[in-house]
């Protein structure tokens, strides 16, 4: 069996190297991410990436699945990269709170879907990103201080097992691979679907403003001032900024499961602070949710380190400070804490995080710039050893990390058993894998 006979085991297209458009097709959305791959399959429907399993199997290859890339890690040499994007149904059950997607689904695409219902899910930042990567690694994001990890609101998971068999897994008909999934990463199984819990949002508040660089000093102090007593219902993201050939700047994103009025109030600080080059607060559309922080939607050469930091105190702060951010593009800590600390009995893998906040460190990957951009960030993690924690939750890690620093010794050698157990032949391979 050759890596050619696998044009004959799906419906849809298979691209091997020689083949045009296989670079293209093989590009993570990260571009500084290269990926050495075999082949690249994209799978026409879930009777595809069944097939795909056996063969991999019978060949003695190893699969790893993205819709997007958007969390590619490069470590896939000589694998077969799996493509789900067309697997993209959303299914929206209104008087259940449960949305089913499929594996290639982006969360613009529930947000769309789910709130004009005035509901939604437990999205990032960027509309985007993969639920299923973004969910199956945990994923932070706007309302995980209220409602925790995105990976903990999951009911219910479609996979293709090791062996190339469909299956339904939920908490009562296989307790041990669904708490693996929910958080763990995409080791264990290929996920074609997810059944989501979706949360009333009768109205949502926030937007960004945005500063001058001298005003950052007085716009850090009105973050610890409000983060200190926010409300789960509120998160607020700090950025210094120095987008290229533009003045640096310093920005507070903002985002409120509240009615207006009150996350006026809440918000009442920043008004003191003078000289505010925009402002956008006000009611944001669920579906509009990355209009926040204006992400990049194409993809992009990029390099990003993130640190959990178990505090931030007046030293912490004045090396945050004391330097430009220059070569990097961004420097931004997001609180957590809330639901993120305390998470309930039915938690997933990710368990809880302690730490406050989280550090996050975004530059360019382009040649001219990728190791200084890494030596950067390295200075800014040194400068913050006191109260960089040297964990992170797994939807963070980035290339050179393992999934060792995501998991308590206990979580992780349960999460090393289930691997053994469910894929003794390594037909899966997760961007960071737990026997990594």
């Amino acid at each position: 069996m050759t890596i050619n006979d696998l044009r004959g085991v799906l419906k849809g297209r298979v691209l091997l190297p020689d083949d045009d458009g296989f670079e293209q097709a093989a590009t993570a959305w990260n571009l500084t991410v290269r990926q050495p791959v075999a082949a690249v399959a994209e799978a026409a429907d879930a009777d595809d990436v069944a097939a795909l399993v056996r063969y991999a199997r019978r060949a003695g290859m190893t699969v790893t699945a993205q819709p997007s890339g958007h969390g590619a890690s490069g470590d896939v040499e000589g694998l077969i990269l799996l493509r789900t994007g067309l697997l993209n149904e959303v299914e929206v059950r209104a008087r259940e709170r449960v949305a089913r997607v499929g594996a290639g689904v982006r969360w613009g695409q529930v947000l769309a879907a789910a709130g004009p219902l005035g509901l939604t899910g437990l999205a990032g930042s960027a509309p985007g990103v993969g639920v299923t990567g973004y969910t199956l690694g945990g994923g932070v994001g706007w309302f995980s201080r209220m409602y925790g990890f995105a990976s903990d609101s999951v009911r219910a998971v479609d996979i293709v097992d090791a062996d190339g068999e469909p299956g339904r897994v939920t908490a009562e008909s296989d307790p041990e691979l669904f708490w693996a999934l929910r958080g763990g990463g995409g080791d264990f199984a290929v996920v074609t679907a997810l059944e989501l819990e979706l949360y009333p949002v009768p109205v949502l508040y926030g937007g960004r403003v945005i500063w001058p660089e001298h005003r950052t000093g007085e716009v850090y102090d009105a973050f610890l001032e409000i983060t200190a007593e926010a409300p789960r219902a509120l998160s607020v993201w700090i950025n210094r900024l120095q987008p290229p050939g533009a003045s640096p700047m310093v920005t507070l994103d903002l985002a409120y499961l509240g009615e207006a009025a009150q996350g006026e109030d809440l918000l009442a600080r920043l008004d003191k602070i003078e000289g505010a080059i925009s402002d956008s607060r006000g009611v944001v559309p669920l579906a509009d949710l990355g209009d926040i922080t204006a992400e990049p939607t194409d993809p992009v050469p990029s390099i990003a380190r993130a640190e959990l930091l178990t505090g931030l105190d007046a030293d912490a702060v004045e090396l945050l400070l004391a330097k430009p951010v220059e070569p990097l593009i961004n420097v931004q800590i997001r609180h957590l804490g809330g639901a993120l600390a305390e998470p309930g009995g039915g938690a997933g893998a990710s368990g809880a995080v302690a730490e406050p906040y989280l550090l996050g460190l975004l530059g360019l990957g382009l040649p001219h710039v990728a190791d200084a951009t890494r030596a950067r960030q390295a200075e800014v993690v040194a400068d913050l050893k006191a109260c960089v924690s040297g964990r992170k939750p797994y939807t963070v890690l980035s290339p050179g990390d393992t999934a060792a620093k995501s998991f308590s010794g206990s979580a992780l050698a349960r999460l090393r058993e289930i691997k053994r157990a469910r894929d003794p032949h390594n037909v899966f391979r997760a961007n960071y894998p737990v026997l990594g």
